[in-house]
């Protein structure tokens, strides 16, 4: 039986600092012109701590699919309590006004630099293809196509090139945290099973339900979804929880430490380019991104789990946050 997940606002105990953006639209997310028509900021910005998020009502579900990759299979149930989750992934505009108000400073823009994907078009000198990740100096959350590129507005794409530290520092100011794995995967697909191994992301008409890669990894991308590339939030239909883009678009961020073999990615993997002296400390991200493809990771299901140095800023991770709610406590003469 399908739990009840519904949205609850009006709460107003925390004031928030807001960058200038576009009024908010009545056009509705979950479609192309409601979400290109997006400010970036969600209704009550500025006056309500739960802006755009939705309340899930917790639940016991076994996290993980045996119709996936190794690295997937179920290991036992587990409890999540309730919580409430961003309806879309972070904003370059919700971000932007974390930025303002707290003058915080990126990892990639201290680091000068960051990961970006770029399609290879030559072969290395043995005939191998040549990794789809570079460092790019002056690449940042505001420089996403690197510094010759056209400066990011604070507008309704998602924030991307942030490390799990900048996600963390904006949650943090949000007054919430990162999601757990299990939380974030429960979120993602309630009771519901995980989409299997095979399974692309489609509607009943046949048309993708989510931003993936259709065509030929990793040279062409054939916009079948109508986005080459990132897309703005909240472009495709939501969930059953009333969040868009919990698969496919950018990976997300989580609060858990990856652990256990995962199957490598080779020249997919941007921890490549990550000196083999430099320490690493890889974290999980949830939900595939743009980049995944049928052919290739086809790591676009709620099941699916992924690695990514805690410290790399890369173009193809961004993520969401979370409020948990503390268990209702009955008093004496309620029980």
């Amino acid at each position: 039986m399908r739990r009840q997940l519904f949205v609850v606002g009006g709460l107003s105990v925390l004031a928030l600092a807001t960058v200038a953006a576009r009024p908010p639209i009545s056009l509705p997310l979950g479609n192309v012109a409601g979400c290109e028509a997006y400010g970036g900021l969600p209704a009550g910005w500025g006056n309500d701590p739960l802006a755009g998020m939705v309340r899930v009502s917790g639940g016991r579900f076994t996290p993980g699919t045996d119709g996936g990759y190794p690295d997937e299979r179920p290991l036992a149930p587990v409890h999540v309590g309730d919580f409430w989750i961003d309806r879309t992934e972070v904003t370059r505009a919700q971000f932007g006004a974390f930025v303002e108000a707290t003058h915080y400073i990126t990892e990639a823009e201290r680091s000068g630099g960051a990961a970006l994907f770029h399609v290879p078009l030559d072969t290395a000198s043995g005939g191998s293809a040549l990794p789809w990740w570079r460092n790019v100096r002056g690449a940042d959350w505001r420089h996403p196509s690197g510094p010759d590129g056209p400066l990011a507005n604070l507008d309704q794409y998602p924030v991307t090139l942030v490390t799990l530290a900048d996600a963390q520092a904006y949650a943090q100011w949000r007054g919430n945290d990162l999601p757990s794995e299990a939380e974030w995967e429960y979120a993602a697909r309630g009771v519901d099973p995980s989409q299997r191994l095979g399974e692309e992301p489609r509607d009943s008409n046949g048309q993708p339900a989510a931003n993936y890669w259709q065509g030929v990894f990793p040279v062409h991308d054939a916009a079948e979804d109508g986005f080459a590339g990132v897309a703005p939030v909240g472009c495709f239909a939501a969930n059953a929880a009333g969040l868009f883009d919990m698969i496919g678009n950018v990976w997300e961020w989580t609060a858990d430490a990856q652990w256990g073999p995962l199957i490598s990615h080779a020249n997919g993997d941007p921890s490549q380019l990550r000196s083999a002296l430099a320490p690493s400390r890889p974290q999980v991200i949830k939900g595939g991104s743009y980049l995944c493809a049928a052919s290739y990771c086809a790591r676009y299901r709620t099941a699916a789990r992924e690695r990514q140095d805690a410290d790399l800023a890369t173009s193809h991770v961004g993520f969401r946050t979370i409020r948990r709610i503390p268990p209702t406590t009955l008093t004496h003469s309620e029980w």
